[in-house]
């Protein structure tokens, strides 16, 4: 277990790319995979890594957030000093909340000073990845570097999307662009890029001291990726970049930002697949949640197939406690407590907990989020013109129907 170690996640974003999954909710709440919250991801990374001291700070719209965590994640012992702690906003410092991620952690430096630490571990709440955190801090400390940056190789049109990280031939971060138009690729590789993760290693003195220097700046953003990063650069302070060790063990390397809804889907999408490259099933890196004590899922109506009146399942998700009676669903996703009624069909769908899908209803690339009640011979997916008069369409045409929206 590492010792020395405070970790921080940062889990207060509203995530508005999300909407309208995140209408309700802070982005690492939103559901994931079937039983999962985004946020399990990171937690669970931890938990592997033998990280035992984790804050979570909140900020929007954190109701859902705080319950889940509470629920799921009491796991550590506090006898033992070990815990899972949620640090909302709280204006202790100024009467501004949370202006950046840097702000997020100078606001709580009374809680990092509280800490007998040499190091601090900053991390991202919002992204599907599998990764031993502990290499990353064995690396900082043999680079007794005072800053260490993941990174993650990704095609050099990813860059758009993300904070991109200059790395000379030393492997030392001499630069960091927030989502160029054009990017410093990698040295000898032009079409890659080095996307920053969002997580970070400090040397505890050293992040407290640029934090402070950084508050006073008016001009500041007051983030680790527009502001810190380039003023310890300039600094000369000793930063590294630590390229991204997937535990995965698949041949691709799997880090997913869950950015916008089209991303969010086709993230889901890839759990459905044959053969997955993100492996849910992995044993040695298990991933943690929450889940209600539901009944086994169950089919109804089988044998009927000549009335077409089939509890069909085909390349899909199914979580406890749903009941597909009559319906058939294919390459989609169900979590806890969804019904599918007679005749009913359900295709390249997300489908979120307490819903209910009525008889001969047609749904096809579809988000529908939690306690929706789908009536009767109600087709969505079909008609993008008709679809946008109701609901939410993506550019790729995915249709999302927000939380407990009546139809």
């Amino acid at each position: 277990m590492t010792s020395n170690v405070v970790t921080f996640i940062m889990a207060g974003g509203k995530g508005e790319r999300l909407f309208p999954l995140t209408r309700d909710r802070t982005k690492p709440a939103v559901p994931f995979g079937g039983i999962y919250r985004i946020i399990d991801f990171t937690l669970s990374n931890c938990i592997n890594s033998g990280l035992r001291h984790i804050y979570i700070l909140t900020q929007y719209k954190s109701e859902s957030l705080q319950q889940h965590i509470r629920l799921g994640w009491n796991i550590l012992p506090s006898e033992l000093n070990q815990y899972i702690e949620l640090l909302p906003a709280q204006q202790r410092i100024g009467e501004s909340w949370y202006l950046g991620t840097a702000d997020a952690i100078y606001q709580n430096l009374y809680t990092v000073e509280s800490e007998k630490t040499s190091e601090v571990l900053i991390l991202a709440g919002d992204h599907v990845y599998k990764m031993n955190y502990y290499n990353m801090i064995d690396f900082h400390r043999e680079k007794q570097a005072d800053l260490t940056v993941g990174v993650v190789e990704l095609d050099k049109s990813e860059s758009k999307r993300l904070g991109v990280v200059e790395v000379d031939k030393k492997g030392n971060v001499i630069g960091f662009q927030e989502k160029p138009e054009q990017p410093k690729t990698i040295i000898g590789k032009p079409d890659k890029i080095y996307g920053s993760m969002g997580i970070y290693v400090f040397k505890q003195k050293a992040m407290i001291d640029e934090l402070r220097e950084d508050a006073k700046n008016s001009g500041s953003c007051h983030d680790f990726g527009k502001d810190i990063i380039p003023q310890m650069v300039k600094k000369r302070f000793k930063v590294t970049a630590f390229n991204f060790e997937d535990e995965n063990k698949r041949q691709a390397q799997y880090w997913r930002d869950i950015g916008t809804v089209d991303a969010y889907y086709e993230a889901n999408m890839d759990l459905v697949k044959e053969n997955p490259v993100f492996d849910l099933y992995d044993t040695n890196w298990p991933i943690r949640t929450y889940q209600e004590q539901f009944p086994p899922a169950k089919t109804v109506f089988a044998g009927k197939e000549i009335t077409g009146q089939v509890g069909l399942i085909l390349n899909s998700l199914v979580s406890g406690g749903c009941i597909v009676g009559g319906g058939r669903v294919q390459n989609s996703l169900l979590s806890p407590n969804v019904r599918i009624s007679s005749f009913a069909q359900v295709d390249d769908s997300i489908i979120m907990e307490g819903v209910t899908v009525g008889k001969h209803a047609r749904i096809r690339k579809a988000i529908i989020d939690k306690d929706v009640n789908i009536p009767d011979r109600t087709i969505i997916g079909y008609d993008s013109q008709e679809d946008k008069k109701h609901f939410h369409l993506t550019e790729s045409g995915i249709v999302v129907v927000a939380k407990k929206t009546r139809i």
